[in-house]
């Protein structure tokens, strides 16, 4: 019998029957370096499972610099997928002396039979993979199964429905009986909400009768789900919305009301109430002490399994009200309507997890007067960098009156850079298309964003200078097995995310799509007809995964670990098989759509 570690994904779907058969069924073979293991269209005979060495894949149908398409090294397994195919796609070749365990075809297909999450392993997609992935890492509390996994429908309270006609009176005595904090109003225009603060400004701060009717005071405009949505979905919709309850529709009628307590109780860990003390804030000082607690929040969310994208989504929420709630403290309200603080760059695309430099700028409306507003920006500036936003290297923040201005000088400035198209301002154009609003009025963002997409989505030229800088870096396949100094690792922003979330962004300016966000954006191209979904899906698990590889040593970092590099390099040897599989398939990836956007820009590819 063999002993073979058989604890990582595919053999731990197996039970311990299973993997006893593999430990008796199982040789031990020797290659020399340049051996050919498996060859182009060659039957597969065995599943190899690299004991020690290296092998390379190879594309046979490519030029020599760009046939070799992966490298697999201790822990690593091939040989399945040509087994199942029937024959190799690819030449397998030791790119030292190796030594690989031998799974027989018979007993492998056996296992599939006996096996079917084993078996499926095999067939998966990069997104199923990365499921699996998240799973494995998760350490108790609430997980995938659990809290990641909940509905809706699984949290709500039953509604309390009442007529529009029901007086204040009747409402209070029944919202006492039944201990709610809240119901529903069946009025004309569909379903409004009264809860016991609306009840209670009536009643003292309007002087209204006891016997008016609840439709006088009754919100129609409701914040809606369906009882099919994740619960986390909803915390992120409340802080973004800054309410604390939501009306649970189900073929256009109200099933159910989830509250922002209900919610939080699915919490295993105190840290998930951030969002709640962001609210709760009422002073600066208060807003300092809950935005420390942002890393805290972090950690537990990559512990406990849940979803990047989700992740990703509260934070950007999150740190949106931070924001909002320091603005709100620091500026006039006479100010509020007239003018928009945006983020902008990874900020601005929802897609940063821990707080990042500040990217941020204003917009005023047309004639506003404002005369201290420099003094005002360098204050929001120096407070932000005080609740953990550091200063922008580049100067890109609100303090800089090159980033502050009318409504009408950012429409000047926009034909300005798209005139010029040099490096400098296809940049400015790229950190202006992924603005959000996250204070004041949204609208006037809502105007300069609309001159940009008239003034670049149908310039071809233009879109072509914008597109190449995708292609600037390469995309490090090769440096799997040929890296100089190995440990360095790979820079995994300049290969992997940046291809994405800038040729994404490309094909957003180019169809005139409104969201900020890449996934979105990624959603919205597959909705219309520009990119087809399965590639659109592969896109996002792809960055997904580039996020959260980074995402792990910028936490590394900020624990202080003294191995730990620089937050975009990854070390592809400490990286699990399961993750190094990962890694290859998302880069593959990576490197088809660089292809794509080279043809669809008309770029030389290089």
């Amino acid at each position: 019998m063999v002993d073979v570690d058989l604890s990582q994904p595919p053999f731990s779907f197996l039970d311990e029957e299973g993997r006893e058969r593999i430990r008796h069924g199982i040789d031990l073979a020797y290659f020399d370096r340049d051996e050919i293991i498996l060859e182009t269209g060659q039957p597969g005979e065995y599943v190899f499972l690299i004991h020690k060495g290296e092998v390379a894949e190879l594309d046979t149908t490519q030029p020599g610099a760009r046939e070799r398409i992966g490298h697999y090294t201790a822990g690593d397994l091939f040989g399945a997928i040509s087994i199942l195919n029937g024959k190799s796609r690819y030449r397998f070749r030791a790119e030292q002396e190796s030594l690989c365990y031998l799974l027989p075809k018979a007993l492998f297909l056996q296992l599939c039979d006996d096996c079917p999450a084993f078996a499926e392993f095999f067939r998966q997609t990069l997104a199923h993979k990365a499921r699996l992935l998240t799973e494995q890492r998760a350490e108790g509390g609430v997980t995938m199964a659990g809290f990641m996994l909940a509905r809706v429908s699984e949290c709500m309270r039953p509604p309390l429905c009442m007529s529009a006609e029901t007086t204040i009176a009747e409402a209070v005595s029944r919202l006492h009986e039944s201990h709610a904090d809240s119901l529903l109003v069946e009025g004309p225009v569909g379903a409004g909400m009264v809860t016991k603060t609306d009840l209670l400004n009536a009643l003292v701060l309007k002087g209204l009768e006891k016997e008016s009717p609840l439709q006088a005071i009754a919100n129609f405009e409701l914040v809606t789900v369906s009882p099919g949505q994740y619960l986390f979905e909803v915390l992120v919709m409340m802080t973004r919305f800054k309410v604390e309850r939501v009306v649970v529709m189900e073929q256009e009628r109200p099933i159910g009301v989830v509250e922002l307590t209900d919610v939080l109780s699915y919490f295993s860990s105190r840290s998930y109430v951030v969002s709640l003390q962001v609210e709760q804030a009422d002073s600066l000082d208060a807003l300092y002490r809950a935005s420390r607690r942002t890393p805290e929040l972090v950690k537990a969310l990559m512990a406990q399994g849940v979803k990047l994208r989700f992740a990703m989504g509260l934070l950007a929420a999150l740190n949106g009200r931070i924001m909002s709630k320091a603005w709100g403290f620091l500026i006039d309200e006479r100010y509020h309507r007239d003018s928009c603080l945006m983020v902008m760059g990874s900020e601005g695309r929802g897609e940063q997890i821990l707080k990042t430099d500040q990217d941020n700028g204003l917009i005023l409306a047309d004639g506003l007067e404002w005369p201290d507003v420099g003094e005002q920006m360098q204050r929001l500036t120096e407070t932000l960098i005080e609740l953990g936003y550091p200063p922008c290297p580049g100067n890109i923040m609100v303090n800089n009156p090159e980033w502050v201005g009318s409504v009408s000088q950012w429409r000047e400035r926009i034909a300005r850079w798209a005139e010029k198209r040099d490096g400098d301002s296809l940049m400015k154009l790229a950190i202006m298309l992924d603005s959000h609003s996250v204070a004041g009025n949204p609208a006037l963002l809502d105007r300069v964003r609309q001159s940009l997409f008239e003034q670049c989505s149908r310039d071809e030229l233009l879109l072509s200078y914008f597109a190449r800088t995708a292609l600037r870096f390469s995309t490090p396949l090769t440096l799997f097995g040929s890296l100089k100094k190995p440990q360095h690792g790979i820079d995994i922003k300049k290969g992997g995310i940046f291809p994405i979330v800038h040729g994404v962004r490309t094909m957003a300016l180019e169809r005139r799509i409104q969201p900020t966000s890449t996934l979105e954006r990624l959603e919205a191209l597959a909705a219309d007809g520009r990119l087809e979904a399965r590639v659109a899906e592969d896109l996002a698990e792809a960055l997904s995964l580039f996020t959260e590889l980074r995402l792990k040593q910028q936490l590394e970092r900020l624990d202080g670990e003294p191995n730990s590099k620089s937050p975009d390099r990854v070390v592809v040897q400490q990286l699990s098989s399961l993750e190094r599989d990962l890694l290859r398939e998302a880069l593959h990836i990576v490197k088809d759509f660089k292809q794509s956007l080279s043809q669809r820009y008309h770029l030389e590819y290089t």
